[in-house]
C-alpha cells in the first residue's frame, strides 16, 4: 500500500473513535458507574468477589461501603498467589503477565497484573487515542507517512512459575499487533534488550535511516539517546537527522525541568508536545488539547476512578470520593480498580483537576515523595513550578535534582537541601537560591509562613552536581533506563546522602 494511502486511511480510522470519546465527554459519572458495574459483574465469582459479595453491589455507595481501600503491600499475598499460577484470585481470566515496576528507587519490586482486558481495552486502546487525539487536533499530520521512534524499559522478560514478568513497555512490545511494529523503529529485538547502553546505541544504528515522524518515551532517557544522536551525526538539531518530526509523546516525569532542552534540540515552533499519564496499573489520560498541559481522563478503559483529598489522607478523617463529586484546585491521592483485578488500589499519585466539564487533571507529585517534616507541604508541583521561575529568572537549565530535609537539631533550625544537575548553571549560584526561595513563597503559602522571618524553616541550601552525577548514581544502582529516576522529594535523607557522597568522592579523584 502506497504510504500516502496509507497515512489517509490510518488517519481516517482513528478519528471515528473521537465519536465514542465524546460518548463521555457529555456522560462522565454514567460512563464510569457503568464500568464498576461492568467490572463488578464481571468479576464476581472470583475470590476476592464472593469475600465481598459483588453479586449484590449494584451502586457506588455499597461498593465504598463494602470493599476497602488497599495499598500494594496490602495485595501482595494475593498477587504472589496468582504469580505461582492460582487463576481466578481476583480477576476471573487468567493473568498471565505482572508488570514489575521501575517508578521507584526501592529495593523491593512491585508485580503489577495484567490482563488480557487490561492490554486490549486500555493499553493498546489507549495508544490508539492517544492518535486520534493528536491528528483530531492536527488534521494536516503525516505521522504515518514515517516511524515513531520509541524508546521502552531495559529490561527483558523473565518465566517464573508458568507466569511472565517484565517491563510494562516490553509485556507491550511483546504482545502488540504486527501493524505497530511495522510503523515503529527500532524493531522489537532492539526494544526488548536488557543492557542499556548496548541497547541505546543499537537504537540509534536501526533508527538514523529511517523517516522518525514522531518520539516517545521518558523525558529523562529521551534526551540521553538524543545527545548521543547528536553526537554521532555531528548534527546541530535533530531536524538534520529526521526533517519530519512533529511531535513528541511524553510521559513518566514531569516535563517542565526539560522543556528548554527539548526545544534547543527541536527549534521549531510547528513542533508537538503531548504528554500521557501512564503507569503499570494502567493507562490514565491522554493531553487533548495542543500546546496545553492539561489531561483528559479516559474515562471508558475498564478502571474506575476514586479520590482521596491529601488534606484527609492517612488520618482518621479520610475521604474517599468518586469522580462525580471532585472539585477543580483540590490535590487528590488516586484510588483505581481496574479490569486487571486491582479493586480500590492506592497508586501512590497525586492530582489536580483543572476542569470538570471535560474533567481535566494534571499530575502533581506522590504520596510518599513530598516533604513536609515541618508542615510546608512541598510537593513535586510546587518544586517544578519554583525550579522554572528561578531558571528563567537566572539563565539556568535544570536537568535533575533531588531535594531533602535538614532535620532540626538543638539549637538549629530545619530547612531543605537541594542537589542539583545542571545542563547550564547560573552564572551566580547564591542568586539562583535566592530566587528559588522566593518562587517557592509564591507558589506554597505553608512553605512561606514557615520560612517568614526564618521561624521555623531557613533558606535551602543548594549544592551543584558534577555532571552525569544523577546517570551514574543510576547505573551503580542497576537501574538505567525506562522509568528509573532518583525522588525528586524525599521525606528522608537517604538518598540525598547518597548522591552527596558520590559527588564529592568523584571530585576528590
Amino acid at each position: 500500500m502506497p504510504i500516502p494511502l496509507f497515512n489517509s486511511i490510518a488517519s481516517w480510522l482513528l478519528k471515528k473513535r473521537y465519536h465514542q470519546i465524546e460518548l463521555f465527554l457529555k456522560y462522565p459519572a454514567e460512563v464510569q458507574h457503568e464500568v464498576l458495574l461492568q467490572l463488578l459483574d464481571f468479576a464476581d465469582d472470583t475470590e476476592i468477589g464472593r469475600k465481598y459479595g459483588f453479586e449484590d453491589l449494584q451502586a457506588y455507595d455499597a461498593f465504598a461501603n463494602r470493599v476497602p481501600v488497599v495499598t500494594y503491600e496490602e495485595m501482595e499475598p494475593l498477587i504472589e498467589q496468582s504469580r505461582q499460577g492460582k487463576q481466578n484470585v481476583f480477576w476471573p481470566t487468567e493473568i498471565r503477565w505482572f508488570a514489575k515496576s521501575s517508578g521507584t528507587t526501592n529495593a523491593k519490586s512491585k508485580f503489577i497484573p495484567v490482563s488480557e482486558e487490561a492490554l486490549e481495552d486500555c493499553h493498546y486502546k489507549s495508544a490508539k487515542d492517544l492518535l486520534c487525539l493528536y491528528l483530531n487536533n492536527n488534521p494536516n499530520s503525516q505521522l504515518f507517512t514515517g516511524k515513531g521512534l520509541r524508546l521502552g524499559g531495559s529490561k527483558e522478560l523473565y518465566q517464573d512459575n508458568g507466569t511472565y514478568f517484565g517491563d510494562l513497555s516490553a509485556i507491550l512490545i511483546d504482545n502488540m499487533p504486527f501493524w505497530a511494529e511495522m510503523s515503529s523503529t527500532p524493531s522489537n529485538k532492539v526494544s526488548l534488550m536488557s543492557e542499556w547502553e548496548t541497547k541505546m546505541q543499537a537504537i540509534i544504528t536501526e533508527s538514523l535511516d529511517e523517516n522518525v515522524t514522531s518520539l516517545a518515551g521518558v523525558p529523562s532517557w529521551m534526551l540521553v539517546l538524543l545527545g548521543q544522536v547528536m553526537e554521532r551525526t555531528g548534527a546541530s538539531h535533530l531536524f538534520e537527522v529526521w526533517e519530519n518530526l512533529e511531535v513528541y509523546f511524553h510521559g513518566g516525569v514531569k516535563f517542565g525541568p526539560y522543556r528548554e532542552q527539548f526545544r534547543r534540540l527541536l527549534p521549531r515552533d510547528s513542533f508537538q508536545y503531548y504528554e500521557i499519564y501512564n503507569a503499570s496499573e494502567g493507562f490514565f489520560a491522554i493531553q487533548d488539547q495542543n500546546g496545553s498541559e492539561d489531561l483528559l481522563l479516559m474515562l471508558d478503559y475498564g478502571i474506575f476512578y476514586e479520590f482521596i483529598p491529601m488534606d484527609t489522607f492517612g488520618t482518621p478523617k479520610q475521604r474517599v470520593l468518586p469522580l462525580w463529586q471532585v472539585e477543580c484546585g483540590v490535590n487528590y491521592a488516586l484510588v483505581i480498580t481496574t479490569n486487571a483485578g486491582l479493586w480500590r488500589y492506592q497508586i501512590g499519585d497525586t492530582v489536580r483537576f483543572t476542569s470538570t466539564d471535560p474533567y481535566r487533571i494534571r499530575i502533581t507529585g506522590r504520596t510518599k515523595h513530598h516533604i513536609n517534616v515541618f508542615g510546608e507541604e512541598l510537593i513535586m508541583e510546587n518544586a517544578e513550578d519554583a525550579l522554572r521561575k528561578s531558571c528563567e529568572a537566572c539563565g539556568a537549565v535544570v536537568s535533575e535534582y533531588t531535594v531533602a530535609p535538614v532535620f532540626m537539631s538543638e539549637g538549629q533550625k530545619g530547612g531543605h537541601e537541594w542537589l542539583i544537575e545542571f545542563r547550564q548553571p547560573p552564572k551566580d549560584l547564591r542568586a539562583f537560591g535566592e530566587a528559588l526561595d522566593q518562587a517557592l513563597k509564591e507558589v506554597n503559602s505553608d512553605y512561606e509562613a514557615k520560612r517568614y522571618k526564618d521561624m521555623t524553616l531557613l533558606a535551602p541550601r543548594i549544592h551543584k552536581a558534577r555532571p552525569n552525577l544523577f546517570y551514574d548514581w543510576l547505573k551503580a544502582h542497576g537501574k538505567l533506563g525506562g522509568q528509573h529516576k532518583v525522588p525528586r522529594l524525599s521525606n528522608t535523607r537517604e538518598y540525598l546522602e547518597d548522591l552527596l557522597a558520590l559527588n564529592e568522592r568523584v571530585k576528590a579523584l
